[in-house]
Formats: C-alpha cells, structure tokens, sequence
C-alpha cells in the first residue's frame, strides 16, 4: 500500500512538472523574447533613416510637384521642372525649395518605419498562409503576393500618419504672397482642427487608399521580385556567385520599382492633393491666383474631382507634376530601398523576407 501511495505521488509530481514546463514553453511561445523586441526596434530605426534621407534629397522636387498639381489654371506661375525651381529659388530663395521639408520628414520618418516594417511582417504572415495552404514548406512568396503585402504596409502606414500629410500639402503651397500663413506644423493642425473639424485632416484619404495598393504594392512586388530575378538569372554578368546584389545594382532596382508604381497611381495623387486643398478659406495665392480671385476649389468627394479636373483642364491635368516627380521618384525609391538595406545592415538584422 505504501509502495502504491508513493508512486501515486511521484506521478502526480512529475505530471505537475511536466504541466510546469508546457506553461512554461507556451508562455516563451506567447512573449516575444529581448532579441525579437530589439530586432523589431532595429527594423523601426531602419525604416525611420531611410524615408528621412530619402524625401531630404528630393524636398525641392517633392515641393515642386505639389505646386504644379493644385496649381490655378488661370495663372500659370510654375510652368516646367527647371523653370519652376528657378521661379521657387528667384522669389523664395534657398529656404523656399525646402519648405514643408520638416513636416514631411516628420511624417514620413514614422510612416517609412511602419510601412517596412509592416511589409517584412505581413510577408511573412502571407507566407506562412501560402506554405500551409500548399503544403510546401519551401514555398517563396510570388509577384502577387508581394503585391499584397506592399498593398497591406502602405494602408497601414498612410492611415497611421495621414493628417501628417494633409499639413505637408498645405503649408507646401504656401508662398510670401499669401493671404494667410501656417506657421508651422502644429500651428497649422491647430488652426485645421479649429476652423474645419477633424474629419478635415483626412480630406482625400480614400483616393489615398486607392492609390497607395498599386503604389506601395508595386513598389515592393517589382524591387524583390527583379531581386530575386537577378539572383537567380545573373544577367549580363550583373551579379557573381553570391546571393547578394550590389548598391548600384539595388539602386536600379528601386528605381525601377519606383518608377512603375509612381506611373500607375499618379491621377490619385493628384486628386488627393486637389482635395486636400477644399475648405481652406485663406487658400494660398498658388490655388486661387495671387489671393485676389474668390473662385474656391469646389470638390464634394474624389469621383467629383476626377470629374471636374478632366471636364475643365483636361485629361492631361491628373498627370500635372509627373516629370518632376518621375525625376524625384526613381532615386527617392532607390536611395530608401537601399538606405534601408545598409541600415539594417550596420544594425545586424537580417534583411531576407522572401525566402
């Protein structure tokens, strides 16, 4: 009877231990680890330092563009990329090329940081699904599915920080002429707030949300699939016998990435910045011609917009600004891809997502 009572205790102490241990790995399972937590800071700092570098480089083309898009048709100031910048440096100086440089950075340092962020984890969310679905567990991600998770980080990231956005357009526009003048970033949301109402901050998110799937999407599927294409391929003698491309040759491939996804989603961007612009009674001389004319942008949502912009200035009007901004998108893209990559790099954080 003894011998019986003792082993019934030690098996009730060694399920008890064993019970212990399964809440212990699950609990480890659960809880990310110190070195996950790091891993996702260093990915975040990456991000931030490569949409930071990247919209620096290219402020007076990025201010440049949002100019020609809400431009007045009826009093053409910027007319062309070199003329236009020449007019902003004759009548601005120096500063005026940079203006709304801090906003945007501002934003775009967050909202680079999340979007990669949100790519390398819905890419391997994706795969994950798609392994488990064809029972393949070597399985890599497609063009397509690329595509999609570009599209899931860019909604993410544009959403998290869009009011950001709406106050770069509008103190961009500004010039010395103006009626009314924001002073600076939190001036402007402030007066925004006060005189329009929240829902104001996120005038023209939806063409926004529209636009960021073949933009960021493309972005992302066109720049890892060419990789991969490289890699595999090695044309021209373009890449040796390791897996890994040089700075020129990613350089490339973000340009051609940027290129494509900036073609296709361009007539939304236009028509966001246009909305972005409704409401704003002191709107500046760039919108309204010198501040002296009462007409206002009239636009009640962004199929009415797309309408008005083609009926009254034509089919040309949705790509007003592209050259400047084909000229500031292909190395903007490439310098963040790769901005990122030697980041990321330097942090020690592996930077494969696809395999």
């Amino acid at each position: 009877m003894a011998s019986e009572d003792v082993k019934a205790s030690e098996l009730a102490v060694e399920k008890i231990v064993n019970l212990a241990e399964e809440a212990k790995l699950a609990r480890q399972e659960i809880k990310p680890t110190s070195h996950a937590v790091i891993s996702i800071c260093k990915s975040l700092v990456a991000g931030g330092v490569a949409g930071g570098v990247s919209r620096t480089a290219v402020a007076p083309l990025e201010r440049l563009k949002i100019l020609l898009q809400v431009q007045n048709p009826h009093n053409i100031k910027y007319n062309g990329t070199i003329s236009g910048l020449k007019y902003i440096w004759r009548t601005e100086g120096f500063k005026g090329l940079f203006k709304g440089n801090g906003t945007n950075c501002a934003r775009i340092v967050p909202n680079s940081a999340v979007k990669f962020f949100s790519y390398e984890q819905a890419s391997k969310g994706i795969l994950y699904l798609y392994q488990q679905q064809t029972g393949n567990e070597d399985a890599e991600l497609t063009p397509l599915l690329r595509l999609g998770a570009g599209a899931c980080a860019g909604i993410i990231a544009m959403s998290a920080t869009y009011p950001m956005d709406m106050v770069r357009g509008r103190i961009t526009v500004q010039t010395e002429k103006s009626p009314y003048q924001y002073r600076g970033m939190v001036h402007a949301l402030s007066t925004i707030l006060r005189e329009e109402g929240p829902r104001a901050l996120y005038k023209g998110w939806l063409p926004s949300v529209i636009g960021v799937i073949p933009y960021v999407g493309l972005n992302f599927a066109v720049y890892e699939s060419l990789k991969d294409w490289l890699v595999k391929t090695k044309p021209l003698g373009l890449v040796d016998d390791s897996t890994e491309l040089g700075v020129v040759t990613r350089l490339a491939c973000g340009a051609v990435a940027g290129t494509v996804g900036q073609t296709v989603a361009y007539p939304l961007d236009v028509v966001r910045r246009r909305m972005q612009m409704v409401g704003w009674k002191d709107a500046a001389s760039i919108v309204t011609g010198d501040g002296r004319s009462k007409a206002s942008l009239e636009y009640s949502g962004m199929i009415d917009t797309f309408r008005k912009t083609v009926r009254y200035e034509g089919f040309r009007a949705l790509y007003k600004g592209l050259v400047p901004n084909s000229v500031k998108v292909v190395p903007s893209i490439a310098i963040a891809f790769v901005t990122y990559e030697q980041v990321k790099d330097l942090l020690g954080v592996e930077i494969r997502i696809s395999d």
